[in-house]
């Protein structure tokens, strides 16, 4: 693989509520050196709903050295909402870029789910009770989304192309059947669950058909038993009340197993670049009891540390590494 990478969150809106309420420049600056230093990587997603946190963090990374994909994420936005937004995002991403980084801009992420208008519903969680419907009504909702989905993304590429010098990508799932002419890079989001394993392989190759360099912009589990059957589902496991469902053991391995098995594809398949989701689920704390230890239903290769414990690995940081941050940066190394 060329660029070894992790997906960075500097806060993202699904339903309205913030994943990082708190965002502290200085915090953000050490992360960086650490994720360079330590994690050992070359590359880092930033990702994001608020333009002004996604270029502070991105100054940052550009000051370690690390190669950038500036991702704006919109959640609950409108076509309408989006287009002057990737627009303004553009020309913040050019500007890093004029001033000597490496970036790549990724124009959204899943927009089918996140944003409105794809797929019923004027929240992230309503439209995901479209996609758990009875067969025949999930099907009746996904058939149009390809379609609206590549007629949006290709103004929008018409819009960034000439505010933004650099390669433009995007992080897509597999129900778009995203249209990969109008970009420089395809774009996946690579989750592996019990459902695709078996075709796992067969599904990245035909990425490559397309003869541009595959980037998996996510990939990742959670931090329980059976969480790399689940995939991009894992989070499900934080219930609507805010605690953990019944049952869930914490297995730090877990994690640790599915770096381990995806890497070796990623690197067999040809992936040119990987952003392992995700550095940290930032308001997704680890607590004692199980019921409350929100970490398990997280796919950070860090825990966040509950209010008043203090770091010993990091002192002054709100998190230690998991085992999964050192199986990451031994295979980065």
């Amino acid at each position: 693989m060329r660029g070894k990478g992790v997906q960075y969150d500097t806060g993202t809106f699904p339903d309205g509520d913030s994943t990082r309420p708190r965002f502290e420049p200085h915090v953000v600056e050490r992360e960086m050196r650490i994720i360079v230093d330590d994690l050992h990587c070359t590359a880092v997603r930033v990702t994001g709903g608020d333009p002004e946190r996604l270029s502070i963090a991105a100054e940052y990374a550009a000051a370690a050295g690390l190669e950038i994909w500036y991702s704006p994420f919109p959640c609950e936005m409108t076509e309408e909402q989006m287009l002057p937004y990737f627009a303004d995002c553009a020309d913040r991403a050019e500007a890093l870029r004029r001033d000597g980084a490496t970036v790549v801009l990724a124009t959204g992420c899943e927009l089918s789910l996140f944003a409105r208008g794809y797929l019923p519903g004027d929240t992230f969680s309503d439209r995901m009770q479209t996609l758990r419907a009875a067969p025949q009504a999930r099907a009746a909702a996904l058939e149009e989304i390809p379609d609206r989905v590549n007629g949006f993304l290709s103004e929008v590429v018409k819009t960034v192309r000439p505010r933004f010098g650099g390669p433009i990508s995007y992080a897509s799932i597999p129900i778009e059947h995203i249209d990969w002419r109008p970009f420089d890079i395809v774009g996946v989001d690579a989750y592996r669950n019990s459902h695709n394993a078996a075709t796992y392989r067969q599904q990245l190759r035909r990425y490559f058909t397309h003869g541009k360099p595959v980037v998996v912009t996510e990939a990742g589990c959670c931090t329980f038993q059976g969480a790399a059957d689940l995939g991009a589902g894992g989070w499900t496991v934080i219930e609507a009340d805010g605690h953990i469902r019944a049952g869930m053991v914490r297995d730090e391995g877990e994690q640790v197993r599915y770096i381990n098995d995806l890497l070796s594809i990623f690197e067999h398949e040809g992936i040119d670049t990987v952003f392992w989701f995700s550095f940290a689920g930032f308001e997704l704390p680890h607590r004692p009891d199980s019921r409350d230890d929100l970490d398990l239903g997280s796919y950070g290769i860090v825990k966040m540390l509950d209010d008043g414990i203090q770091a010993r690995t990091y002192p002054g940081m709100p998190w230690e590494p998991k085992e999964a941050f050192h199986a990451l940066a031994e295979h980065y190394r």
